[in-house]
């Protein structure tokens, strides 16, 4: 069990006021009943049960499971029932009014939060339920630094008189989970733009597609791409993992290009995007770099995708 990690999450501050705020602006005190779906240590749930909430359910496959059991134990939290199954297992669960799922990754579906959400949709909530996020979006905006580029290139600076070409290919072809200041990225942040919004009322699937594009005012050099998401918890309360946000546990996310790309005023630079996240194989994501004139004709194009960072 890797309580080092659920520490992490109890110390992100951010975290946890927000999804404190969301729970309170939605629970109905005695009345409401709430799922906490990959429960961990149980806080979501304790803090639902102690806002009010009539009865809360924790779901959660983990060893930490018994951690939050003694902590309930010791807390004297009564109207909470843990269970020790991953929800999409559950047979004929109990329908709640609220469904929370804190189940976001760097690459916010790398948890599956994408397939366990909409089981607990169709399964767990009642038809005028809240699920808690309701809404992702996610952001991509180019990184003007150099210094995660040259860490990844290092093999071009070995000195060992031998091509590690290969191993520089599948160095590119990766994601990586980098924390990034507004200095690093192209309009310092400011001019990311979204790629992906997913709803989780209709249902989403689980692969994701989408682009952004940026008109270049003046020189630059592109060295990949920055991810980062904002989850919409309740009416005006939502939690980012943006540079520009306050920080969190989560960082960012950075996708390489093969070689740097230079953009002059009047140049067309596009991202496209898509992943695909399932339970039964994972997440792999792949993107374009595109550099285009002012006319529309492509000059440069450079394809990566994380399944070609890996050996077979």
């Amino acid at each position: 069990m890797r309580i080092e990690y659920h520490r992490t999450l109890l110390a992100d501050a951010p975290r946890n006021a927000a999804f404190k705020a969301a729970l309170a602006a939605l629970i109905k005190p005695g009345i409401s009943t709430v799922a906490d779906i990959g429960a961990g240590t149980g806080v979501l749930g304790f803090m639902a049960a102690r806002l009010g909430a009539k009865r809360v359910y924790l779901y959660e496959s983990a060893a930490v499971l018994e951690v939050a059991e003694r902590i309930r134990r010791l807390n004297r939290i009564d109207n909470v029932e843990l269970v020790p199954i991953h929800s999409t297992d559950v047979i004929d669960p109990p329908k709640v009014d609220i469904v929370v799922s804190e189940t976001l990754g760097n690459y916010p579906y790398e948890e599956n939060i994408i397939q366990t959400m909409k089981d607990a949709r169709r399964r767990f909530l009642k038809r005028d339920g809240v699920i808690l996020p309701s809404r992702i979006t996610q952001f991509v905006c180019p990184v003007l630094s150099p210094r995660y580029y040259r860490e990844l290139t290092v093999w071009d600076q070995l000195g060992l008189e031998l091509d590690f070409a290969p191993a520089r290919m599948m160095s590119l072809n990766n994601a990586y989970v980098r924390r990034f200041l507004p200095a690093d990225l192209l309009g310092e942040g400011r001019l990311a733009e979204a790629w992906d919004e997913l709803d989780f009322a209709r249902a989403p699937a689980t692969t994701r597609k989408g682009r952004a594009q940026w008109r270049i005012t003046e020189r630059a050099r592109i060295h990949g791409f920055a991810l980062w998401w904002q989850a919409e918890l309740a009416a005006s309360i939502s939690l980012s993992t943006s540079p520009l946000a306050a920080p969190t546990h989560w960082e960012q996310l950075y996708l390489p290009v093969l070689q740097p790309l230079e953009l002059g005023p009047g140049d067309v630079l596009g991202a496209e995007l898509s992943s695909r996240s399932t339970i039964d194989n994972g997440t792999t994501i792949a993107w374009c770099a595109l550099r285009s004139d002012r006319n529309g004709r492509t000059l440069n194009r450079e394809d990566m995708d994380l399944e070609k960072g890996y050996l077979p």
